[in-house]
């Protein structure tokens, strides 16, 4: 069984994904994790959103070492927003492409795989089993990652938050490459009023529904 999780930051598809690929015994790759230790190894090495040149980036994949995705520092809001940036440029998506495909293509163990991302049912699946995307009201996301944040120990502010969120969704909605987009064929979710079991339910019974068919 292979299922895509798609969604916008802080929705829940992440969660939704980890719940899932235990439920069903399923492999899972967070491939924002990819993008984030992207971010992390460029900004150690004195990069900025400013200045970091696509070229750059894509060479950069190919020697990175992927055990900083178990980072925490990847979940810092300046990593997020440089992660943003690299995954907007063409040739670092195509760089990491295979990368994906190939841990669905070979899940390390279980009985398949779950990804979740921008583009996973849309791009780097197109053919998964089961396709979800998960979305919330601006608001609703921007609290929520503020109180992530501050769970970790960092100071942040919720409008800081929300004009950062805001930004990354302009990026992600609007570049030319894999652009943040629903499959024609992925169950929809909205979470702003929604807890994660009420999500996971509700995924669960969708898959339990098409098996029937």
């Amino acid at each position: 069984m292979i299922i895509a999780v798609d969604g916008s930051a802080a929705s829940g598809k992440g969660t939704l994904a980890k719940r899932l690929a235990g439920h069903f015994n399923l492999a899972h790759l967070d491939t924002g994790t990819l993008y984030r230790a992207l971010g992390l190894h460029l900004l150690r090495s004195g990069a900025t959103i400013e200045n970091t040149a696509e070229n750059t980036a894509a060479a950069a994949v190919k020697t990175l070492d992927l055990a900083v995705a178990l980072s925490p520092d990847i979940r810092t809001d300046a990593v997020a927003a440089m992660a943003s940036v690299v995954a907007a440029m063409p040739s670092v998506r195509a760089a990491f492409t295979n990368l994906q495909r190939g841990f669905a293509a070979r899940p390390p163990h279980g009985a398949g795989a779950v990804l979740d991302g921008r583009d996973i049912g849309s791009v780097i699946l197109p053919d998964a089993d089961f396709k979800f995307f998960i979305d919330a009201d601006l608001d609703v996301r921007a609290e929520r990652r503020t109180r992530e944040l501050q769970g970790t120990g960092q100071s942040v502010m919720l409008r800081d938050v929300l004009e950062d969120m805001r930004q990354r969704d302009e990026r992600d909605r609007g570049r030319a490459t894999a652009p943040l987009k629903a499959a024609e064929d992925a169950l929809v979710i909205d979470t702003s009023a929604m807890d994660a079991d009420g999500v996971f339910d509700l995924a669960v019974a969708h898959i339990a529904a098409s098996a029937e068919q």
